[in-house]
């Protein structure tokens, strides 16, 4: 029977370790955690005209490196290649020839996603003219990648045993059993023993995964497997150049600390015993840390809602997991040799005593984990039909692990304190604490943190937040010149301003272009930007200035270095929608507030300790605390009313600094107006004769708005007179875009 189990046990690694190699030695691409927000043009939009570039909006900054964006036509020819822009981590693009031929056109994605690393595969497709039938784009996968699963369950495992072993030591075992008749950190040597072997197995286990986890990457970013990844050094690249090389690091530095301390540790364990206890203390500080790591790298990375909470609420969650189960673990593999010599009653009493140390952080550590959960799913399981998808079904798993998980912890609750809970006495006494049941419950925990590994590799529900309207664009036709501008995406906040000039159909490339933003209805306008050559009569600028939603207007200024293209200005008018932004947040909704309130409450309670520790040492006198209350309640008031008057002051100062005009300037600044007003101001003004205040005036054009300068129109400036008293209001308002075109060349 001994031989049959022990064959069995050596099949059962040399399957595991094949199925290792396997892995190791096949390149996949992992499922990737960000999403997209917005492309233009949108997949399977049917455009009139060939747009001037494709760009892919996501919920997270790619890494540049890996990122990689190729379109091509339907036989497989590459029309343009491209990756992330230099303005936005997050945005995927490139531009496109002139002049597209009619036919189905192919974006094929490569997305490297810096926050965990994930690399997905994906097509879209646009068409110009008619669509074609049969082809469409590809989704990437949504299979999480085994070996991640593999180095996640491994690392996730080592560090929460190596958190849970530390913590145990220091808040169960030392209080329990501690004594200073033994100066080796007051335990027993063969219960230091024990916990040297769990903890230095932890260690090695986290390096191993670490490194582990460093390899996939690397093959992943690559798409290469182990054998290249290894003889070209591509991990190399990987550490130094990526954001998850970065955390990698992290990790990687945190553990060595904590392995050199572990390791000093033993070095005095004979000399100065009494530096063990601080040395694992500060361990545990280092291991929590270690875990920190982990939610970088993890879904609350890329969360769109309440992004740092999101990223807090993880990590509190992985540290109340590693303080239950990791101890769980801890205490299940020492109690076996800590309890070996007693026997009866005084191996019952010792069993307590530790257990009655370690239920109450357990029981905190289980709200944590319950609260801080519910806010996590509450972050992507925002519709029903989300409970359905690949995530949904891993959170529904994990779930009901947890809830097995509590169940089993809650007997074991109840048996500790029958006199408390002599309802479930008798089940409880069934149940029994023994060290069976408590392997039954570290088996739980196990089964919790591998559904929770896998629930980091798969990928989360796409929130509802794609929009699909075309970007907006405008065609102007002066003399033989064809001037097209695009915003993308269109909506209030950054964009993008594409330019593309034409004479006679002929890409026009040695030309200086500016633009500025108009926004006549609050009288604002933006500084000048300069658009930037991109070759082939493309132009391309970027910007925030279109800040509110409302109509705009786009002055643009071209001026070319021969007089071939002599100086020009056009006007495009927009109607700027806030539904077409580029939104990298979401508004928490109720849910998300209580869930939110609900991890607050949860961490109080598992501070309760040592808040009833330090309501302890309070004077509770009536005139101590009467002050104490006032002046917290004084506190919180000036602090409210601060925030509302800094809020009013601010609208206030908008409002005074920028109100909207008395009157509107209607015409536009176009070419016409301006030689029009040009007119005009020589035969009726003459302010440029006159010197002085007219270039005092000219200085000052930058911060002055159009109402002010038809007011100088009317009624003069300074020592500038009056002038056409007989004008219209558009002639007057031409005058205004001259001697404003004057400040702007």
């Amino acid at each position: 029977m001994i031989l049959q189990k022990r064959r069995i046990v050596s099949a059962s690694i040399k399957l595991l370790l094949l199925c290792l190699l396997l892995a190791l030695f096949t390149p996949r691409l992992a499922a990737a955690h960000g999403y997209l927000i917005r492309a233009i043009p949108d997949d399977s939009a049917v455009l009139e005209h060939s747009p001037a570039r494709v760009q892919y909006w996501f919920s997270e900054p790619l890494e540049p490196a890996f990122s990689s964006l190729t379109v091509r036509d339907t036989a497989g020819a590459i029309i343009a290649t491209g990756g992330t822009s230099a303005q936005n981590p997050n945005v995927l693009e490139t531009r496109l020839p002139l002049d597209l031929p009619d036919g189905a056109y192919i974006s094929d994605l490569r997305l490297a996603f810096a926050s965990d690393g994930h690399v997905i595969a994906e097509s879209r497709v646009f068409f110009v003219g008619d669509a074609v039938s049969g082809v469409q784009g590809s989704a990437g996968s949504s299979a999480p990648e085994p070996l991640e699963i593999i180095w996640r369950t491994a690392l996730l495992s080592a560090l929460i045993l190596l958190l849970g072993a530390y913590a145990l030591y220091a808040l169960v075992l030392v209080p329990a059993w501690g004594s200073p008749t033994y100066p080796f950190g007051n335990l027993p040597p063969r219960v230091m023993k024990a916990l040297n072997i769990i903890l230095i197995a932890a260690l090695a286990a986290a390096f191993g995964a670490n490194i582990l986890a460093l390899l996939q990457q690397s093959m992943a970013f690559f798409g290469a497997d182990l054998g290249r990844v290894l003889s070209e050094g591509l991990f190399t690249v990987v550490r130094t150049s990526t954001r998850f090389g970065t955390i990698w690091n992290a990790r990687m530095i945190i553990l060595i600390g904590i392995a050199a301390l572990h390791g000093a540790s033993l070095y005095f364990r004979d000399r100065q015993p009494a530096l063990v206890r601080p040395f694992w203390t500060a361990n545990a500080w280092g291991a929590a840390l270690a875990l920190g790591t982990m939610s970088v790298t993890s879904h609350a990375a890329g969360a769109t809602l309440l992004p740092w909470a999101a990223l807090f609420t993880d990590w509190l969650h992985l540290l109340g997991v590693a303080l239950w189960a990791g101890g769980l673990a801890a205490l299940a593999l020492i109690l076996p040799v800590a309890l070996q010599p007693y026997h009866g009653e005084a191996r019952r009493r010792a069993l307590l005593a530790a257990l009655n140390h370690f239920s109450p952080l357990a029981a905190a550590c289980l709200i944590l984990v319950i609260a801080t959960g519910i806010f996590s799913a509450a972050v992507w399981i925002t519709a029903p039909q989300d409970v359905t998808t690949r995530y949904g079904i891993t959170l529904a798993l994990k779930l009901f692990l947890v809830m097995a998980l509590i169940g089993v912890a809650a007997l074991h609750h109840a048996a500790l304190r029958p006199e408390r809970y002599q309802r479930f006495s008798g089940l409880a006494q069934r149940f029994g604490v023994r060290l069976m049941s408590l392997r039954l419950e570290v088996v739980l925990a196990m089964f919790v943190v591998i559904s929770a590994a896998i629930l980091s590799a798969t990928p989360v529900p796409t929130p509802v937040t794609s929009v699909s309207t075309a970007a907006p664009s405008e065609t102007i036709e002066q003399d033989d010149t064809t001037v097209t501008m695009t915003i993308s995406p269109g909506g209030t906040g950054v964009n993008t301003y594409d330019v593309v000039i034409l004479r006679d159909g002929v890409p026009q490339d040695d030309l200086s272009v500016r633009v500025q933003m108009v926004n006549p209805l609050l009288d604002k306008r933006s500084a000048w930007l300069i658009a930037e050559s991109a070759s082939d009569g493309l132009y391309i600028s970027a910007s925030n200035d279109l800040d509110v939603a409302g109509d705009w207007l786009t002055i643009l200024e071209i001026s070319g270095n021969n007089s071939a293209l002599p100086y020009q200005r056009l006007v495009y008018e927009w109607t700027i929608s806030p539904d077409a932004a580029v939104s990298l947040s979401r508004p928490p909704s109720l849910l998300n507030l209580l869930a939110l309130v609900g991890v607050i409450v949860a961490g109080l309670f598992a501070l309760f300790p040592l808040l009833r520790i330090g309501y302890r040492k309070l004077d509770k006198r009536a005139m101590p605390v009467a002050v104490a209350l006032g002046a917290s309640a004084a506190g919180v008031a000036v602090i409210i009313i601060g925030l509302g008057a800094a809020q009013s002051v601010s609208s206030q100062y908008q409002a005074l600094t920028n109100p909207p005009p008395s009157v509107v300037n209607a015409v536009l600044p176009d070419t016409g107006s301006l030689l029009r007003g040009q007119a005009l101001f020589q035969s009726a003004c003459g302010w440029d004769a006159l010197g002085g205040d007219w270039i005092e005036l000219t200085r000052r054009l930058e911060r002055m708005r159009d109402e002010a300068l038809y007011a100088a129109i009317v009624r003069g400036w300074a020592s500038l007179p009056a002038c056409g008293a007989n004008f219209t209001e558009n002639q007057r308002w031409d005058i205004v875009n001259y001697v404003r075109s004057v400040a702007a060349q």
